[in-house]
């Protein structure tokens, strides 16, 4: 699975992410970008595609492990917060 930052002070509304990978990002109107922080399904290269076509380089796409996305072992903090009571 990925995960999706975009860095919207950056962004410019170039739409290329869009463009490429319209199951992820959309725009909405001439400025607002739209997208899905967690692609589940979608086809890493075209994330990586949508990303490195971003002229400002707005978007990053990261791998998240199946353990990281919280089916391995309890959230730490969750704990934390168990033995605090």
């Amino acid at each position: 699975m990925a995960r999706i930052a975009v860095d919207l002070n950056r962004c410019q509304g170039y739409a290329q992410c869009a463009f490429l990978a319209p199951e992820i990002f959309a725009m909405h109107g001439d400025e607002a970008l739209l997208y899905d922080p967690e692609a589940d399904g979608a086809p890493r290269e075209k994330l990586d595609r949508a990303a490195a076509a971003c002229p400002v380089q707005a978007v990053l796409v990261d791998t998240v492990e199946p353990d990281d996305a919280g089916t391995g072992a309890p959230d730490a903090s969750a704990e934390g917060v168990s033995r605090a009571r």
